[in-house]
């Protein structure tokens, strides 16, 4: 009987094209996609990267950085992204970004960046999606103010949250600030809140050897049962058994 991790090891070694997933983004004109060493320089990016950064190929990156390709205040905002995942070695997920339509007019997109390691496990890299959002840019639904507070509620999740609060960092009223992140997120704002927590409880499980009483802290549950209660609500699963279901 053929071992199935031995067999999908071999099907990957015999794939002579290493960034064959890359090309699948090619055919996404509303996703970029791109890939970078830990000094920022880029290693690979698809094509609507190539032409938002006005380059004839993509081969014309290799090497560049941000600020290479793009207006300064987004090349520096990408760089505190890209130096927060090196340091902490964790991923950025949903984060509000402007961007560069092909048209060259600007707008907003969601961007997530996961951490990429060589076979022995060191960090090398980043991978980087980002998903346009046409439509609330051009609705104004999204702004710089209601980007920060997305910010911010990623940076404060060990801390009380409150829809109030986030609504009052975005300039908008509460009803307004949920309406926009129902737009943006499909998700109402206690929703989203509650999703990035589980989210954060899930990645530390997986990733570290922290204790559960700990991650329900950091992720900004009131305890343990908590954690405990609302992750089984949204998996099916214990968090200790989710812990040993991915480490499986």
């Amino acid at each position: 009987m053929v071992d199935k991790k031995e067999w999908q090891t071999t099907f990957m070694q015999q794939l002579g094209q290493g960034m064959f997933v890359a090309s699948l983004f090619d055919r996404l004109p509303d996703i970029v996609f791109s890939v970078k060493d830990t000094q920022g320089r880029y290693v690979w990016m698809s094509e609507a990267c190539v032409s938002r950064c006005s380059l004839i190929h993509r081969d014309a990156a290799i090497g560049l950085t941000a600020f290479d390709l793009f207006p300064t205040p987004m090349a520096e905002r990408y760089a505190r992204q890209d130096a927060q995942l090196f340091r902490t070695e964790q991923a950025l997920l949903n984060a509000l970004d402007l961007t560069l339509y092909p048209d060259r007019s600007s707008g907003w997109c969601l961007t997530t960046k996961e951490p990429l390691r060589d076979a022995g496990g060191h960090l090398i890299g980043l991978a980087c999606i980002s998903r346009d959002l046409f439509e609330p840019s051009r609705a104004g639904m999204v702004s710089e103010r209601f980007a920060e507070a997305i910010d911010y509620i990623h940076a404060n999740l060990a801390v009380p949250l409150r829809v109030d609060e986030m609504a009052r960092r975005s300039g908008l009223t509460p009803a307004q600030f949920d309406r926009r992140m129902k737009m943006v997120f499909q998700l109402s704002a206690g929703q989203y809140l509650q999703k990035i927590r589980i989210d954060t409880a899930a990645r530390l499980l997986a990733e570290s050897t922290a204790q559960i009483a700990e991650i329900a802290q950091i992720a900004g549950f009131c305890d343990q049962s908590s954690l405990s209660r609302q992750f089984r609500q949204f998996t099916g699963v214990t968090p200790r058994q989710y812990r040993v279901l991915v480490r499986r």
